[in-house]
């Protein structure tokens, strides 16, 4: 889960995702208007999207563009978070699905497409586009991608430099190691400031801290996943030593007091309102929180422990479309997909949302916050690497990941424990999934 709903409010797709594992529940339509354009082309074209819900102003640009587009007629439909996954398979396996269909990162399409329900892009939207758009590694399968990227996500650590300044550390230089990170803590207490932390009493700052943690100890993403299918165990110290290290910043008193009293986004806000000095956040509120304190958030990818060759490089996740495979017409729908990434619709998006597509054409120089402009300079155009949150099992998910990190913030486990949690409950996972195992061993390939 690694969306945003403006300033405050946060979404979760895991919580929907456990709709989708069943393969079939009824889906809800859920206050879903249909809008469609004045054109008279004889294509047709049918669009299920959601975003709207994290990204306010993308509805406007959605009918923007359908009313602007002469090639085919294109009729859209705003989805509920809750059906997002499910609506699309059942109306597949129901042979109804549309043309065109918004889908989450990883596992959350990746599903789909083992079930023959999603049309590679390759081959239908041209390399250039697709390769702009940068849908990620986790859109990979067969040697095929199947999503073209729509808008991004960069996963980010905020700091206040505010805070950094009065505690007499270097705003224009954040930690970038991990004692480096440790003494920063220090300066920070010193003055009274809680160092670090959030809120997790929701669960998903534990996600949002293994998607950063878990790749420092890890050379290719496919690593993430030979520890889902039992190639590699999280037994092993450098498997677990994400958690041991969160561990460290409890022991110390890093972390703030009130952490779990709060849920995810109230605890950024802390980070915002200068009562906390670093923490977790995604790049989509950086806009607003900028604006907010005067340009005094700054980000930071997480101070590098490990030894991977994923240590210490940007996040980011990506939104995206992809194709039906049961589209009477997927090289009109590709067409389109093509035409949303043209230069006047970049401009609209940004013009509509106040946030950056997924295009590495796109003429930033109109971002006129130099933060901004910086993050996505160095998260969307540099090196960065998949948020490998996005592969993990439902179960592990559940059952793992969260409790981990909230136990371990609560002074109830240690780390080591948790990497004996994380083990049983992917051996349990396999046990009773043999079939999504074997899609994921396969997967790992594309991922390596």
């Amino acid at each position: 889960m690694s969306s945003f709903k403006g300033p405050k409010g946060r979404l979760s797709r895991r919580d929907v995702l456990g709709t989708s594992l069943a393969l079939g529940a009824g889906a809800a339509a859920g206050s879903m208007l249909p809008s469609m354009s004045a054109s008279a082309a004889e294509t047709d074209l049918t669009m299920w999207w959601w975003g709207e819900q994290e990204l306010p102003g993308l509805q406007a640009f959605v009918d923007e563009s359908v009313a602007n587009y002469s090639a085919a007629n294109v009729s859209t439909m705003l989805q509920d978070t809750s059906v997002v996954i499910s609506q699309f398979q059942t109306a597949s396996a129901a042979g109804e699905a549309p043309d065109l269909q918004y889908f989450w990162n990883g596992i959350y399409h990746m599903e789909s497409v083992w079930f023959g329900y999603v049309a590679p892009v390759d081959g239908l939207v041209s390399e250039e586009v697709i390769k702009a758009s940068n849908p990620t590694l986790l859109s990979n399968f067969g040697g095929h991608t199947y999503r073209v990227g729509w808008y991004p996500l960069p996963m980010v650590w905020y700091y206040n430099k505010d805070l950094f300044d009065r505690a007499g550390l270097d705003a224009d230089t954040p930690p970038a190691i991990w004692d480096e990170l440790l003494n920063a803590c220090e300066a920070l207490r010193a003055k009274d400031i809680e160092p670090l932390g959030g809120g997790i009493q929701d669960g998903y700052w534990g996600e949002w801290y293994l998607g950063h943690a878990l790749p420092q100890n890890m050379d290719t993403t496919g690593e993430a996943v030979d520890l889902f299918i039992g190639d590699r165990d999280f037994r092993e110290p450098k498997y677990h030593e994400h958690w041991v290290r969160l561990e460290e910043l409890k022991k110390a008193g890093f972390l703030n007091k009130d952490m779990t009293s709060l849920e995810l986004y109230p605890g950024i806000d802390l980070i915002v309102a200068g009562e906390l000095g670093m923490g977790l956040s995604v790049g989509g509120r950086l806009p607003a929180d900028s604006a907010a304190t005067g340009g005094q958030i700054g980000c930071m990818v997480m101070p590098v422990y490990g030894k991977g060759k994923m240590a210490g490089k940007p996040i980011l996740d990506v939104q995206g479309l992809g194709i039906s495979s049961e589209s009477a017409n997927p090289e009109a729908a590709a067409a389109f997909l093509e035409y949303l990434h043209s230069p006047e619709r970049l401009q609209a998006f940004w013009e509509t949302t106040g946030w950056i597509p997924s295009d590495t054409n796109f003429d930033d120089s109109v971002i006129a916050d130099e933060a901004v402009r910086s993050m996505w300079q160095n998260w969307g155009l540099g090196d960065n690497i998949p948020y490998v949150a996005n592969l993990t099992p439902g179960q592990f998910y559940e059952q793992a990941l969260i409790p981990a990190a909230q136990q371990i913030v609560q002074g109830d486990m240690t780390g080591e424990e948790a990497g004996d949690l994380a083990a049983r409950v992917v051996a349990e996972w396999r046990d009773f999934n043999p079939d999504l195992v074997e899609s994921y061993q396969e997967w790992a390939a594309d991922l390596s």
